[in-house]
């Protein structure tokens, strides 16, 4: 018997052994046989060399390492793509959806690299190609219009710096980081200090050219109603590849107002981030209030209160001594300026120019959110107060964004982005460390900063939304749940879990959709919109 047993542990190993050797040449073959399709199709071996980058060309790691903005995920032990794609004109996109497709090979796009969880670059259950959109940038203006043009692989600095350049009177409400390319902000969402006045991004995006999973080129009409609803905050990823999007300018007065006010002592900085609390979302529409926690070093501890106000600041002086005197805004707190001055002041830099440099994070980080329906008692300030003077907080942060104004104005079901009326802020825990951290790490240090992260998450359950405690897409959190296994019998079900945490009640229209435009799931992830297996499943 013992014989036996051993005999056929032998055997099952040798079995699994053969099937993971062919496995491993089969997945090699249908790469060659997609590089030769893709090289063939573009048929041109001068653009060919730079469009196709193998593991075995020079370029292949620093363009892979050049977008990945959380190097937590540029460790040796991170899975890379067999290739990455770069394309240079829309039809070598077609080409690559349309070799990948014949060819069985899974695809991740990735724009300006600051998924949270690297799923643009990254595929942990099965060999994958990134196209990588870093050529497709070009913007194109219209002022007279108040349009827009912007490339997928264009940053969000880019844009500014370009709208920075033909107007002071004109804007577009997006992100405060300059190196978030437009493809994945717009996607799921994208808001910045505008919101409170004009809603997101994807408010303000009314066309959009892209490649669905046949390869085709359409625009909003050729996609239809539906699909271009579910690219503007449901994660464009999921359905296609994004390769432009026509936007919106908003008008912004010549003369802004910027402001920052600090709280270094626990007592005067939980009583302030109280009352803000209660007037963050109800202040006039114009003015936009964060409030945040972080440590300036060792020891001290501090709240901090920056914000933007569309207008003078006289002005500004006597809405806050009317609407929020607990903060004490003094006129040496603020600064006139132009609205893409303002954009500058927000991020600590000087000259316009920086908004179209392309920087790689040197920091790793770990990020949850929730969205915050009522204000939190004291107590629970004071906690997330305490939490900083641990030793891994040395880098981290809260930041607490106020909705309101035209977040509440739009219907949950306007965009997938369903976290609108009723909500007052959304908190975010960030916990940061070097990159050196990761790269020395052989005994998982790093861990801890995790734990603090999901400490604070953990802590705040009884504070925040619930039933579905609620997300935002674009700080997606691996830890709300991933697919086991790509059994589309059990997609569904498995992408409820996080779905309805991220959309709410627009998720099944989100499957109805990507079942109706990607019937075989060919864009796919860790967290993806899934297919339906059957009418009957929503």
């Amino acid at each position: 018997m013992e014989f036996l047993r051993t005999f056929l542990s032998l055997f099952t190993s040798f079995l699994v052994l053969n099937l993971s050797i062919s496995h491993v040449a089969l997945i090699s073959a249908n790469h060659e046989e997609f590089l030769s399709c893709l090289s063939y199709k573009i048929n041109d071996y001068t653009v060919e060399s730079r469009i196709i980058h193998t593991s075995k060309d020079p370029s292949y790691y620093s363009i892979l390492n050049s977008s990945i903005q959380n190097p937590r995920f540029s460790v040796l032990e991170t899975p890379k793509p067999v290739s990455i794609i770069t394309p240079v004109k829309v039809t070598d996109v077609q080409s690559t959806v349309k070799c990948a497709g014949l060819h069985g090979i899974h695809i991740r796009t990735r724009s300006g690299g600051h998924d949270y969880e690297g799923f643009s670059y990254i595929a942990k259950s099965r060999p994958f190609v990134v196209i990588d959109l870093r050529n497709l940038r070009s913007i194109t203006l219209d002022v007279d219009n108040r349009t827009g043009w912007v490339q997928t692989g264009a940053t969000v600095g880019e844009l500014y710096f370009e709208i920075g350049k033909l107007s002071k009177s004109l804007a577009f409400p997006a992100g405060l980081y300059p190196t978030v390319g437009v493809g994945g902000q717009f996607g799921g969402g994208g808001y910045g200090t505008l919101m409170r006045k004009y809603g997101l991004s994807a408010d303000n995006v009314i066309d959009a050219h892209i490649v669905d999973a046949n390869g085709t080129f359409l625009d909003r009409q050729g996609m239809g109603e539906d699909f271009f609803w579910a690219i503007r905050g449901g994660g464009g990823s999921s359905f296609c590849v994004v390769l432009s999007w026509k936007i919106r300018l908003v008008d912004v007065p010549s003369v802004v107002t910027v402001f920052d006010v600090k709280k270094t002592f626990e007592n005067e900085a939980v009583s302030v981030i109280n009352s803000w609390q209660y007037i963050a979302d109800k202040v006039p529409n114009d003015l936009f209030i964060r409030a945040m926690l972080q440590r300036s070093n060792e020891t001290l501890v501090y709240a901090s209160f920056p914000g933007l106000y569309l207008g003078p600041v006289r002005d500004l002086l006597a809405l806050m001594k009317e609407k929020f005197p607990e903060l004490g805004l003094e006129i040496e707190n603020c600064r006139e300026m132009s609205w893409i001055e303002s954009v500058l002041w927000f991020i600590k830099e000087e000259t316009m120019e920086s908004l179209a440099k392309r920087k790689r994070s040197s920091r790793s980080f770990k990020g949850k959110d929730d969205f915050i329906q009522k204000p939190i008692p004291k107590t629970a300030i004071r906690y997330l107060w305490s939490r900083f003077y641990k030793p891994e907080a040395r880098l981290a942060k809260i930041i607490l964004t106020p909705f309101g104004g035209k977040m509440s104005e739009i219907a949950e079901s306007e965009t997938p982005f369903p976290h609108r009326k009723g909500n007052v802020y959304e908190i975010q825990y960030l916990a940061y460390w070097s990159e050196e951290e990761d790269k020395n790490n052989k005994t998982h240090d790093t861990q801890k900063y995790l734990r603090w992260v999901e400490s604070i998450y953990e802590f705040m359950t009884p504070y925040v939304s619930k039933s579905p405690r609620r997300a935002y897409v674009n700080f997606r959190d691996i830890d709300l749940g991933m697919y086991l296994g790509m059994n589309i019998k059990t997609k569904y079900e498995e992408a409820k879990v996080w779905g309805v945490k991220y959309f709410k009640n627009n998720f099944d229209r989100l499957v109805r959709v990507k079942t109706n435009v990607d019937p075989m799931d060919f864009f796919c992830d860790e967290q993806s919109i899934p297919i339906m297996k059957s009418v009957s499943d929503i």
